[in-house]
């Protein structure tokens, strides 16, 4: 079974988690990552018509369409997770006592975003978090942004329409923040306690981050109507008004990141003076360099359009803020994503969504596959020690036995000297191994056509082997194969007869007939093999029985070869 079954089991999504960035200035963007070089896999964008004043889509159809075709260039399943990222609407910062309760600290937010004249036409979602957790006294601070419920709500409905589902959403702030953490472009000032300011140049004018590395600790936003300026004026006008602002947020460092055609952060960098080193980043058509590798198969034309949004929308939890937002949640202050939402797993070259319940199935499994081998080895270690330490014991008595034993006949002999124990053990297994050897060769040395009729195997290393053959060779053969493997036995053929029974019945055989042949092989004497029987007074004299003997010896030996294959 493989990986992709057994996650399947366990309730393991094949669904893709795939980013979209509604970004002014290039449109709609569908991005996603390859976390282990830091790269972009995939990318395609969509013109897309923002409305800036009313801070959303102009057209919730167009988006529709867009995001259609997105899909359909990429190749990607519609039926994936969606993370969104959205032009930031609204965000800023307050005060509220520590005793107010998250539903009170929610409708307080609520009244002070409601005073904003986009939010008099359109309800809010809001999100806060905590200031790095800054206190003074009873107060703590809050960061707070918020956007449009119908905005969030016809984007969830385009998306289930198409068969996708809305996980998260994040503001450009933020996305821009982990864009510029995980790409490196930042990495010196987001070091810890480092004191540097992100400016942002849009459309609609500039905005001041106040950061201590990674933390967020003021923001400050000027309206500015770049559109109205024609040439420099619009760099007089930005520097005379930031000079001012940057005043009051004294730091390491500046960062500009231009979003905006209509402005070069190069240039801008040129004329702001302040004490610190300047940094800058073009996220609009002067860009003139990737934020990141990219992968060969997006078009270079295309690959320009990549902004830092994108980027940071698609490094989902790969990069940790201490503020974020969440406009998904139940609650204003549930960080987390949709409880119902699948997280994306990376296990080397394989992606997976898992959803909160099969990762609680995974960890309980995990937990059972710990405990009860945990369990098992406790109870059942010591019940097997209980085993073990019996059949040990057993085994100890019956060596004390069989030493009792052996010290016993040990006793017997040396009283009556006339009986050798290890002597007769060594004798045993000696006869023993030459029977062996003699079975064993018999078996590997015999060839197809040979018959064993009669074998025997003494306990001092004598044995008798007689059979049949249909040809000489054969037998031949298998004298030869048994003098090879029993070199140490002097063994001899003894005897090779042709089943006749006289030379003249041989002579008239027809040699395409199958003739038979006795054979007999042993390492026994004559005597060995004849034993002479007991006397018998009625037997006949000892010639008569030469004569008879003689008459029968008509096979092709007439006598035992002894000298046959031995060795010198």
């Amino acid at each position: 079974m493989d990986l992709n079954s057994i996650l399947s089991q366990l309730g393991v999504g094949s669904k893709d988690t795939v980013y979209l960035s509604i970004t002014p200035g290039v449109g709609l963007e569908l991005i996603q990552l390859d976390m282990s070089s830091k790269s972009v896999k995939n990318y395609a964008y969509r013109p897309l018509e923002y409305n800036e004043p009313l801070r959303e889509p102009a057209s919730i159809e167009s988006f529709k369409n867009a995001v259609s075709e997105l899909f359909a260039e990429l190749k990607i399943n519609p039926k994936s997770n969606v993370v969104l990222n959205l032009p930031m609407v609204m965000f800023g910062s307050t005060n509220l006592p520590l005793l107010l309760a998250d539903d009170a600290v929610s409708e307080a937010l609520i009244s002070e975003v409601e005073q904003s004249y986009i939010f008099k036409r359109y309800e809010p979602v809001v999100s806060w978090a905590d200031a790095s957790n800054v206190q003074s006294g009873d107060m703590r601070k809050l960061f707070y942004s918020a956007v449009q419920k119908n905005v969030i709500d016809d984007i969830k409905a385009v998306l289930e329409g198409l068969g996708a589902t809305l996980t998260g959403v994040e503001i450009s702030l933020t996305s821009l923040l982990k864009a510029l953490a995980f790409s490196g472009l930042a990495a010196e000032q987001m070091k810890d306690n480092i004191s540097w300011n992100l400016m942002l140049i849009t459309q609609s004018g500039y905005s001041i981050c106040s950061m201590i590395g990674k933390n967020i600790v003021d923001f400050y936003e000027e309206p500015l109507a770049i559109k109205s300026f024609e040439g420099d004026e619009i760099y007089n006008a930005i520097n005379a008004s930031a000079q001012i602002t940057l005043m009051s947020y004294p730091a390491n460092y500046l960062y500009i990141v231009s979003e905006t055609d209509m402005v070069s952060a190069e240039l801008l960098s040129k004329r702001i003076q302040i004490d610190g080193i300047i940094n800058f980043w073009e996220n609009n058509n002067y860009k003139k360099q990737d934020a990141i590798p990219v992968s060969l198969e997006v078009l270079e034309e295309t690959a320009h359009k990549i902004s830092l949004e994108a980027i940071g929308i698609a490094t989902g939890s790969a990069v940790n803020l201490p503020v974020k937002f969440n406009f998904l949640a139940k609650s204003a202050t549930d960080m987390s994503d949709d409880p119902n939402e699948p997280i994306h797993v990376v296990l080397g070259s394989s992606e997976f969504d898992i959803s909160p319940n099969a990762a609680r199935n995974i960890a309980l499994l995990a937990a059972a596959a710990i405990i009860v081998p945990t369990l098992a080895a406790f109870i059942g270690v010591p019940m097997i020690g209980k085993q073990k330490e019996a059949q040990l014991n057993e085994v100890n008595t019956k060596l004390e036995q069989t030493n009792a034993e052996i010290t016993r006949m040990q006793e017997e002999q040396n009283k009556e000297n006339d009986f050798d124990v290890n002597a007769e053990i060594k004798k045993v297994l000696t006869n023993n191994r030459s029977k062996l050897l003699a079975y064993t060769a018999l078996g590997e040395a015999i060839p197809a056509k040979v018959w064993v009729t009669y074998f025997i195997a003494k306990d001092d290393g004598k044995f008798d082997i007689k059979g049949n053959s249909s040809n000489v060779e054969d037998v031949y053969l298998f004298y030869r194969n048994l003098k090879e493997s029993l070199i140490t036995t002097k063994l001899r053929l003894h005897k090779l007869e042709m089943t006749t029974n006289s030379v003249d019945e041989a002579v008239s055989i027809d040699p395409s007939q199958q003739t038979d042949y006795t054979f007999e092989m042993t390492n026994m004497t004559k005597s060995e093999l004849n034993p002479a029987p007991p006397p018998d007074p009625n037997a006949q004299p000892q010639a008569d029985q030469n004569a008879q003997q003689s008459n029968k010896s008509g096979g092709l030996l007439s006598k035992p070869l002894l000298n046959f294959g031995k060795e010198n």
